[in-house]
Protein backbone atom coordinates (compact mmCIF):
# COMPACT_ATOMS: atom_id res chain seq x y z
CA UNK A 1 0.00 0.00 0.00
CA UNK A 2 1.62 3.51 -1.01
CA UNK A 3 1.78 6.40 1.30
CA UNK A 4 -0.52 8.93 1.23
CA UNK A 5 0.10 11.96 -0.43
CA UNK A 6 -3.13 13.52 -0.84
CA UNK A 7 -4.56 16.68 0.56
CA UNK A 8 -3.67 16.44 4.38
CA UNK A 9 -6.55 18.67 5.44
CA UNK A 10 -8.67 15.90 4.62
CA UNK A 11 -7.38 13.66 7.00
CA UNK A 12 -7.91 16.15 9.79
CA UNK A 13 -11.25 16.58 9.06
CA UNK A 14 -12.07 12.86 8.97
CA UNK A 15 -10.40 12.43 12.18
CA UNK A 16 -12.36 15.80 13.74
CA UNK A 17 -9.32 17.23 14.64
CA UNK A 18 -5.98 19.34 13.65
CA UNK A 19 -3.76 16.31 12.69
CA UNK A 20 -0.79 18.84 11.32
CA UNK A 21 0.00 21.94 12.85
CA UNK A 22 -0.89 23.94 9.90
CA UNK A 23 -4.62 22.97 10.39
CA UNK A 24 -4.59 24.92 13.74
CA UNK A 25 -5.08 28.09 13.19
CA UNK A 26 -8.00 27.12 10.15
CA UNK A 27 -10.15 24.91 12.35
CA UNK A 28 -10.07 27.04 15.25
CA UNK A 29 -11.58 29.86 12.68
CA UNK A 30 -13.53 27.90 10.50
CA UNK A 31 -14.43 24.74 12.77
CA UNK A 32 -14.33 21.37 11.71
CA UNK A 33 -16.39 19.69 8.66
CA UNK A 34 -16.42 15.98 7.92
CA UNK A 35 -15.19 15.45 4.07
CA UNK A 36 -17.65 14.65 1.08
CA UNK A 37 -21.26 15.86 0.61
CA UNK A 38 -22.56 14.62 3.73
CA UNK A 39 -20.67 16.41 6.03
CA UNK A 40 -22.47 18.81 7.32
CA UNK A 41 -25.57 16.90 7.98
CA UNK A 42 -26.99 14.45 10.95
CA UNK A 43 -24.39 12.64 12.42
CA UNK A 44 -25.03 9.49 12.78
CA UNK A 45 -23.85 8.08 16.42
CA UNK A 46 -20.54 5.60 15.86
CA UNK A 47 -20.41 2.03 16.68
CA UNK A 48 -17.60 0.68 19.28
CA UNK A 49 -16.00 -0.27 16.37
CA UNK A 50 -16.12 2.63 14.50
CA UNK A 51 -14.87 4.76 17.62
CA UNK A 52 -11.82 1.86 18.15
CA UNK A 53 -11.01 2.48 14.30
CA UNK A 54 -11.12 6.34 14.60
CA UNK A 55 -8.83 6.12 17.43
CA UNK A 56 -6.14 3.63 15.35
CA UNK A 57 -6.55 5.95 12.03
CA UNK A 58 -5.97 8.98 14.02
CA UNK A 59 -2.42 7.78 15.37
CA UNK A 60 -1.35 6.53 12.60
CA UNK A 61 -2.08 9.30 10.23
CA UNK A 62 -0.26 11.24 13.45
CA UNK A 63 2.62 10.16 13.06
CA UNK A 64 2.42 9.32 9.06
CA UNK A 65 2.79 5.68 9.04
CA UNK A 66 1.04 3.05 6.80
CA UNK A 67 -1.32 0.03 7.67
CA UNK A 68 1.58 -2.61 7.90
CA UNK A 69 4.28 -0.42 9.90
CA UNK A 70 1.32 0.79 12.45
CA UNK A 71 0.47 -2.65 12.95
CA UNK A 72 4.30 -3.99 13.27
CA UNK A 73 4.47 -1.31 16.37
CA UNK A 74 1.12 -2.93 18.17
CA UNK A 75 2.68 -6.48 17.41
CA UNK A 76 5.82 -5.74 19.19
CA UNK A 77 4.46 -3.41 21.75
CA UNK A 78 2.25 -7.05 22.74
CA UNK A 79 4.64 -8.99 22.98
CA UNK A 80 6.76 -6.55 25.94
CA UNK A 81 5.76 -7.36 29.25
CA UNK A 82 3.73 -4.31 30.58
CA UNK A 83 0.75 -2.28 29.04
CA UNK A 84 0.37 -2.84 25.28
CA UNK A 85 -0.90 0.50 24.98
CA UNK A 86 2.03 2.23 26.86
CA UNK A 87 4.58 0.00 24.87
CA UNK A 88 3.21 1.17 21.46
CA UNK A 89 2.87 4.51 22.23
CA UNK A 90 6.72 4.43 23.85
CA UNK A 91 7.61 2.87 20.04
CA UNK A 92 6.33 5.53 18.14
CA UNK A 93 7.28 8.35 20.55
CA UNK A 94 10.95 7.04 20.28
CA UNK A 95 11.01 7.13 16.21
CA UNK A 96 14.03 9.24 14.89
CA UNK A 97 11.33 11.47 12.71
CA UNK A 98 9.37 11.82 16.08
CA UNK A 99 12.28 13.08 17.90
CA UNK A 100 13.87 15.44 15.79
CA UNK A 101 10.51 17.40 15.87
CA UNK A 102 9.79 17.12 19.42
CA UNK A 103 13.10 18.57 19.86
CA UNK A 104 11.72 21.43 17.64
CA UNK A 105 14.45 20.99 14.49
CA UNK A 106 11.18 21.00 12.32
CA UNK A 107 7.71 22.43 12.64
CA UNK A 108 5.99 19.23 11.84
CA UNK A 109 6.73 15.25 11.74
CA UNK A 110 6.12 15.03 8.12
CA UNK A 111 8.87 17.67 7.67
CA UNK A 112 11.23 15.86 10.45
CA UNK A 113 10.48 12.73 7.91
CA UNK A 114 12.02 14.82 4.93
CA UNK A 115 15.20 15.70 6.94
CA UNK A 116 15.83 11.77 8.11
CA UNK A 117 15.50 10.56 4.70
CA UNK A 118 17.34 13.07 2.62
CA UNK A 119 20.34 12.56 4.89
CA UNK A 120 20.11 15.74 7.10
CA UNK A 121 20.25 13.93 10.74
CA UNK A 122 22.79 12.71 12.44
CA UNK A 123 22.50 9.75 15.58
CA UNK A 124 25.88 9.53 18.07
CA UNK A 125 27.91 11.71 15.00
CA UNK A 126 26.73 8.95 12.09
CA UNK A 127 24.02 9.62 9.30
CA UNK A 128 20.76 8.33 9.92
CA UNK A 129 18.35 8.18 6.86
CA UNK A 130 15.17 5.58 8.40
CA UNK A 131 12.71 7.57 10.15
CA UNK A 132 11.65 4.44 11.61
CA UNK A 133 15.10 4.70 13.99
CA UNK A 134 14.79 3.73 17.23
CA UNK A 135 16.31 5.82 19.65
CA UNK A 136 17.65 4.76 23.02
CA UNK A 137 18.19 7.08 26.19
CA UNK A 138 21.72 8.35 26.14
CA UNK A 139 21.67 8.81 22.13
CA UNK A 140 22.40 12.16 20.28
CA UNK A 141 20.31 13.42 17.39
CA UNK A 142 21.98 16.30 15.33
CA UNK A 143 21.48 18.83 12.22
CA UNK A 144 23.84 17.79 9.45
CA UNK A 145 26.15 20.75 8.81
CA UNK A 146 24.58 21.87 5.10
CA UNK A 147 21.03 21.03 6.27
CA UNK A 148 21.43 24.31 9.23
CA UNK A 149 20.73 27.33 7.20
CA UNK A 150 17.96 26.11 6.01
CA UNK A 151 14.99 28.59 5.60
CA UNK A 152 12.63 26.76 7.67
CA UNK A 153 14.95 24.61 9.81
CA UNK A 154 16.22 28.18 10.97
CA UNK A 155 12.57 29.56 11.79
CA UNK A 156 12.03 26.41 13.89
CA UNK A 157 14.83 26.90 15.64
CA UNK A 158 14.55 30.60 16.45
CA UNK A 159 11.27 29.97 17.99
CA UNK A 160 11.12 29.50 21.44
CA UNK A 161 9.70 26.30 22.46
CA UNK A 162 9.19 23.98 25.01
CA UNK A 163 10.82 20.74 25.17
CA UNK A 164 9.34 17.69 27.25
CA UNK A 165 11.76 16.92 29.80
CA UNK A 166 12.59 13.41 28.52
CA UNK A 167 14.86 15.26 25.79
CA UNK A 168 17.66 17.99 26.01
CA UNK A 169 18.53 20.40 23.40
CA UNK A 170 21.29 22.76 22.83
CA UNK A 171 21.61 24.64 19.78
CA UNK A 172 20.81 21.79 17.08
CA UNK A 173 22.41 19.00 19.00
CA UNK A 174 19.22 17.38 21.12
CA UNK A 175 19.64 14.46 24.02
CA UNK A 176 17.48 11.23 24.60
CA UNK A 177 17.72 11.72 28.25
CA UNK A 178 14.92 9.00 29.09
CA UNK A 179 12.00 7.32 28.22
CA UNK A 180 9.12 9.60 28.31
CA UNK A 181 6.36 9.00 30.87
CA UNK A 182 2.40 8.44 29.58
CA UNK A 183 2.11 12.12 29.84
CA UNK A 184 4.92 13.19 28.39
CA UNK A 185 3.50 11.27 24.83
CA UNK A 186 0.96 12.14 23.02
CA UNK A 187 -1.97 13.41 24.97
CA UNK A 188 -4.73 13.03 22.28
CA UNK A 189 -4.34 9.40 21.92
CA UNK A 190 -6.43 6.83 23.34
CA UNK A 191 -4.17 3.94 23.29
CA UNK A 192 -6.91 1.52 24.87
CA UNK A 193 -9.23 2.01 22.46
CA UNK A 194 -6.19 0.99 20.12
CA UNK A 195 -5.91 -2.10 21.74
CA UNK A 196 -9.65 -2.83 21.93
CA UNK A 197 -9.20 -2.51 18.02
CA UNK A 198 -6.91 -5.00 17.38
CA UNK A 199 -7.93 -7.34 19.57
CA UNK A 200 -11.25 -7.99 18.35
Amino acid sequence: MARYTGPKRKLSRREGMALFAKDEKIFERKGIVLPGQTGRGRKRKPSEYGIQLREKQKAKRMFGLLEKQFRRYFKVASKVKGATGHHLLLGLETRLDNVVFRLGLTKSRNNARQLVTHGHINVDGKKVSIPSFALKVGQTVALSGKIVDNIQVKKSLEENQTLPEWLMRKATVGKVLRLPEREEMEKSINEQLIVEYYSR
